[in-house]
């Protein structure tokens, strides 16, 4: 975890060079981004990987709910005080104090004193030589694919991510060239709906309390799926308000959800398989994104805009179908975790 914060502290504190290297300036963002990239996903799978020995199994989602608070606050708050520090230290500058906003994080992750269950070392008299990256690729596919839960929740989330970043790709030049919206309207709106994602971090634990965690992944779900409808289905005269409440849809529902099937991800799966089971449902959920993102781009030059904004939100509602059908339903508190040998998985 500190690795990822503290690398990605070194990437964001190279961008003021490239700002005074014009030549090379487009090269050096490309690069800082590529590493950026790469060690934020090597922290989220650290970290989620590292909550189940923080909190007890019961406390999860209450974990992870504040998590998620502080991420969605930061999210709502960043982008405001990052225009107040451009415009009083210029841009360079700010993204230097930004620079040290993240080893100022790297620090206090350094200071949690909270020990992981030990990593037993590998028996090559049990189980024959340590297996390559590959082979532990392949196993947390395996294991991944072949739980009862995880599977359809792997599905939910890629379908989701696939039609919901097909939409998102071609969304703003649909509202501005087909609604003739704004850029204060669309600012607006996105204002508005953004106000789902901080809701759903304050409220998911308490309902979820109540509903158990089966129905609550249900209905966040089926959320999530209808949230492409409004904004193609709204007449002119109430696009800004189908814009927002689609936005909306998709914060409270991609949140909550998040939080919930996040949490019994890690209540169900042993420590030996954190790490890989982590990694692949990262890998299916944004692996989905950028895939559906050039679908958008095509289908918006191939069938026009309006047309794809459909595709993406029909298509959307079928991603809570996984879910549903499957017996994660049935679930009301966190379950305990099956023991898996790695090496045999």
């Amino acid at each position: 975890m500190i690795a990822g914060d503290l690398g990605r502290a070194i990437a964001l504190g190279s961008i003021p060079v490239a700002f005074a290297l014009d030549g090379l300036t487009i090269w050096q963002l490309y690069l800082v981004g590529f590493v950026n990239g790469c060690l934020t996903v090597f922290f989220d799978v650290a970290y989620q990987s590292y909550l189940p020995s923080v909190v007890a199994r019961d406390q999860l989602i209450e974990g992870n709910s504040k998590l998620e608070i502080s991420r969605s606050a930061s999210q709502i708050l960043g982008p405001g005080i990052a225009g107040v520090l451009i415009g009083a230290l210029r841009a360079p500058f700010a993204i230097i104090v930004d620079t040290l906003s993240y080893l100022w994080s790297a620090a206090s992750v350094f200071l949690i004193r909270c020990p992981e269950p030990p990593i037993a070392p590998h028996d090559e008299a049990a189980h024959g030589q340590k297996p390559s990256m590959r082979q532990e690729i392949a196993a947390g596919l395996r294991y991944v694919s072949g739980h009862r839960w995880l599977r359809p929740i792997a599905a939910t989330t890629g379908i989701a991510n696939f039609f919901g970043s097909l939409a998102a790709s071609i969304l703003i030049l649909y509202l501005v060239r087909e609604r003739h919206l704004t850029a204060e309207a669309i600012g607006f709106a996105f204002s508005v709906g953004s106000a789902g994602v901080l809701l759903a971090a304050l409220t998911t634990e308490r309902l979820t309390a109540r509903a158990g965690v089966g129905r609550m992944l249900i209905l966040t779900s089926i959320g999530f799926s209808l949230a492409g409808l409004p904004v193609p289905v709204a007449p002119d005269a109430l696009i800004v308000p189908a814009v927002a409440a689609s936005g909306f849809l998709f914060g409270y529902g991609g949140v909550a959800w998040g939080i919930n099937q996040m949490s019994l991800r890690q209540a169900i799966t042993p420590p030996a398989m954190q790490g890989k089971m982590n990694a692949t449902m990262r890998f299916i959920s944004w692996g989905a994104t950028p895939i559906g993102a050039i679908a958008g781009g095509a289908l918006g030059s191939a069938i026009g805009l309006s047309p794809a904004v459909w595709v993406g939100a029909v298509g959307g509602m079928v991603a809570f179908v996984p879910v549903a059908a499957s017996s994660v339903r049935s679930i009301t508190t966190m379950p305990e975790p099956v023991d898996v040998d790695p090496a045999a998985s």
